[in-house]
């Protein structure tokens, strides 16, 4: 797991304010997914108002997060990756990213897993037709990004491990690439052991294509991406929270550097 350490010496306080949170989001060529991420921070702002919430991206839309940290000078901030595991945009590219900014700045945990996705999955499932009981012949597939990354996997399985407690049945994460099972194998497994209604869980933040291919994939339902689910705000906050006030207490925002 990436550990994020801090050097210098420049309080929170002393800059006047909170430290902005910016929002990573990985970036799609789907236009739905840029839109999506901005009403998802708007329900942020919302709920905090007078927070400074900004966007940056990995790839693929603007603003990226280089430009969008070259924005704040060396003001502070929180990176709060909208990604829902660890991998390599978590432990490499963010840091990196942050390393090479003027802003002092403090890398969040990834936004998975947490039972507040939970509570959005089952949300989903739910407006696509989950039913309140579930039948004895039902099951899920938990259809995620997927990364060549182990720590990913294991963040992944906790996800479909909690949202089976959750459905009272099996829950078999699967993945749209770089990673096994994909939806369909997972799909097949499951009916293979007599699960005739398999559902398939949009794991993922945004619409884009992975999400598309994977609900495609449906036997049975699917549910939409966890997008602007108000479990989505309330998370967001919550680890840049974290990142700010930190178990240990007393830390500072300040520049950051990865370990591994």
């Amino acid at each position: 797991m990436t550990v994020m350490t801090v050097t210098g010496s420049t309080s929170t306080r002393a800059t006047g304010g909170a430290p902005a949170l910016v929002a990573v989001a990985h970036g799609s060529r789907d236009p739905r997914a840029l839109s999506t991420v901005s009403a998802l921070l708007d329900r942020v702002r919302a709920l905090r108002p007078g927070l400074p919430v900004h966007l940056g991206h990995i790839e693929l839309n603007e603003p990226l997060l280089p430009d969008t940290l070259a924005a704040l000078g060396d003001g502070p901030a929180v990176l709060v990756p909208l990604l829902l595991s660890r991998g390599h945009h978590v432990k490499r590219d963010i840091p990196g990213m942050a390393a090479a900014s003027p802003a002092r700045t403090r890398v969040a945990a990834p936004l998975g897993p947490h039972p507040l996705l939970v509570d959005a999955l089952h949300a989903r499932l739910l407006e696509a037709g989950w039913p309140t009981r579930a039948p004895r012949d039902a099951a899920v597939v938990l259809a995620a990004a997927g990364s060549r990354d182990p720590d990913s996997r294991t963040d992944t399985t906790r996800t479909a491990s909690l949202l089976a407690a959750r459905l009272g049945v099996p829950v078999l994460p699967a993945y749209a690439s770089a990673a096994s099972p994909t939806v369909p194998d997972a799909i097949r497994t499951l009916t293979s052991r007599g699960h005739r209604r398999v559902a398939v869980a949009s794991y993922f933040t945004a619409p884009g294509r992975f999400a598309t291919e994977s609900t495609a994939a449906a036997p049975w339902i699917a549910s939409s991406p966890l997008g602007t689910h108000p479990a989505m705000a309330r998370l967001l906050l919550h680890r840049y929270d974290e990142a700010v006030n930190p178990i240990t207490g007393g830390a500072s925002i300040r520049r950051a550097t990865a370990t591994p």
